[in-house]
């Protein structure tokens, strides 16, 4: 008697499943696997003596939330060039090319966020105002209808209170204590500056006038990131992605490991494949050396075209200044 089609559909599907292989996170199996496929990216060891409940502590974005309104396209008349650095674009501006460290904490969503609108502080006033918006305040302070990354917030963002959760060694064997189980508890809320700090937490606010969605479209993206500075971006992080060391990545091997938020500083062709310029929050030891990696480009790679928000610094507070 011949087995009926749904039994023939089981039986290839565990046919298939078993055919891939699996390796385990973090090892160099792994590692090893993903260097043999001669992919568009390079793997290495990131992630040192540290268990992966630690490493899925750090993606804590929920994707697919609450959305933001879209603002209104206008990348069509836009002639936009082949590579973009707002690095390069923006060199007096030093916030963009800082690395910072969300330590054993799933605050990448607030990172994200702090980080791009303290690159647009600097960009829409001509370099003449720098400042590094404090991540522990948003993190603290917004509460709930700002948490978890699901948007960048239209509210007001302070810079005189420092990240208090303390860096660790999750990447080389170095100075740092090391990176263990869930991660620290998350600060308190403290409307105060740090002792000996000038202005006053409430003068120290910097305001937005917007914050919106951007389209889910390449182009779109590349003229927010071409007109305004850096965006916001979350992701879909695999198991693979912790390994990455250089190239553009996409994913090949590997479960999801959970959501992710980083800045989006540009984009570029690297052998023939496009990618997005992102800036990661996990120090400047991890993947290549502290540059920002490099993402696949165009194709919606682990939703990275669909989780784009920005937002637009209020600028009659820098009036005095610039």
């Amino acid at each position: 008697m011949w087995p009926s089609a749904s039994i023939l559909c089981v039986l290839v599907a565990f046919a298939n499943a078993r055919s891939i292989p699996y390796y385990p996170p973090l090892s160099s199996d792994l590692v090893n696997h993903i260097n043999k496929l001669n992919t568009t990216w390079k793997a290495g060891h990131n992630f040192h003596n540290t268990d992966m409940s630690y490493v899925k502590k750090l993606c804590g974005t929920f994707l697919g939330g609450p959305k933001l309104p879209e603002r209104v396209d206008f990348a069509a008349d836009m002639d936009l060039p082949d590579t973009f650095d707002s690095r390069k674009q923006w060199p007096n501006c030093p916030t963009i090319s800082e690395i910072r460290d969300q330590g054993s904490c799933g605050s990448c969503w607030a990172f994200g966020a702090v980080e791009a609108i303290s690159d647009r502080i600097c960009v829409h006033t001509n370099a003449k105002v720098s400042v590094e918006v404090s991540a522990e305040d948003l993190l603290s302070c917004c509460g709930f209808e700002c948490g978890m990354g699901q948007f960048m917030p239209l509210l007001p963002f302070p810079g005189c209170r420092p990240y208090t959760i303390p860096p660790c060694e999750h990447h080389v064997n170095g100075s740092r204590p090391p990176c263990t189980g869930e991660g620290g508890e998350t600060p308190r809320c403290s409307r105060h500056c740090e002792p000996g700090y000038s202005p006053s937490y409430k003068e120290d606010k910097h305001y937005g006038i917007t914050s919106y969605g951007v389209p889910r479209s390449e182009k779109e993206i590349m003229a927010e990131i071409y007109k305004n500075g850096p965006v916001e971006g979350a992701f879909i992080v695999y198991e693979d992605f912790l390994m990455y060391k250089s190239g553009v990545y996409q994913h090949v091997s590997g479960e999801q490991v959970g959501g992710h938020a980083i800045r989006i500083l540009g984009w570029g062709v690297e052998n023939g494949t496009p990618y997005w310029l992102a800036a990661n929050s996990w120090n400047t030891d991890w993947g290549d050396n502290g540059s920002p990696g490099v993402i696949l480009r165009g194709e919606d790679h682990c939703g990275i075209e669909s989780e784009i928000v920005a937002g637009v610094p209020r600028m009659e507070q820098y009036w005095t200044r610039v």
